[in-house]
């Protein structure tokens, strides 16, 4: 059983940055590849980024792609998502996920989810 609780958002002008943290507790953190997925209003939940246990592999969504990176430090339980260049097609609610599987991850995702941290660009 592994607790997600991510933090870090807010409002922010177009073109801004932003750093989201999901801190993780009940499990060995590093057994778990960690994702990153948005959903706006009215839209679907889609996947952003994701990264393996280790961290030596991460895939991103074409519409963040060189724009967000993932990261994680497993000493610390957390994984980030540093956003930059942020545009108001961005906002959305951000949640994090947690699943043995990498493929699971940015297929859909599975496993445990936070409950999300809201992402608002303004013009």
């Amino acid at each position: 059983q592994v607790q997600l609780v991510e933090s870090g958002g807010g409002l922010v002008q177009a073109g801004g940055s932003l750093r989201l943290s999901c801190t993780a507790s009940g499990d060995t953190f590093s057994k778990y590849a960690m994702g990153w997925f948005r959903q706006a209003p009215g839209k679907e939940r889609e996947f952003a980024a994701g990264i393996t246990g280790g961290g030596a592999t991460t895939h991103y969504s074409d519409s963040v792609k060189g724009r967000f990176t993932i990261s994680r430090d497993n000493a610390k339980n957390t994984v980030y998502l540093q956003m930059n260049s942020l545009k108001p097609e961005d906002t959305a609610l951000y949640f994090c996920n947690a699943d043995y599987s990498f493929r699971t991850i940015i297929t859909g995702g599975g496993g445990y989810w936070g409950q999300g941290t809201q992402v608002t660009v303004s013009l």
